[in-house]
């Protein structure tokens, strides 16, 4: 006789609600009366940003190229290239519509990561 094999609670939890998933499954009734069964989408379809907005958007955080390169996460070259007409992938994009939606929200993250130093 095949021994029955153990569970710990959470693979008992699992399995129990497995079954319970095909028994509802089997009884043809709307699973959404008994599951969230909703579809959630964003709205996020990255602008195309030109040489003279991307500097826009620099400029909306009073940033140097450097810092703003160190900001969102690229080298100071990729800013340069952007600025000079090179067309941003969708993710640097995103951020920059981010930027543009709530500057007052970046310029205060900038103040606050910012350190200065003295070099008197």
């Amino acid at each position: 006789m095949a021994k029955k094999p153990k569970f710990n609670a959470v693979e008992r939890d699992l399995l129990q609600g497995m079954q319970e998933f095909v028994q509802d499954l089997k009884s043809g009734k709307p699973l959404a009366e008994k599951y969230n069964c909703r579809r959630v989408t964003l709205n996020l379809v990255p602008h195309k940003y030109g040489a003279k907005e991307v500097k826009k958007t620099r400029k909306l955080l009073s940033a140097s190229q450097a810092i703003f390169a160190q900001l969102i996460g690229v080298s100071v070259k990729t800013v340069r290239a952007w600025e000079s007409g090179k067309e941003l992938s969708n993710m640097a994009s995103r951020f920059l519509d981010e930027i543009q939606r709530k500057p007052d929200y970046w310029r205060q993250r900038l103040a606050e990561i910012a350190t200065v130093k003295d070099y008197s």
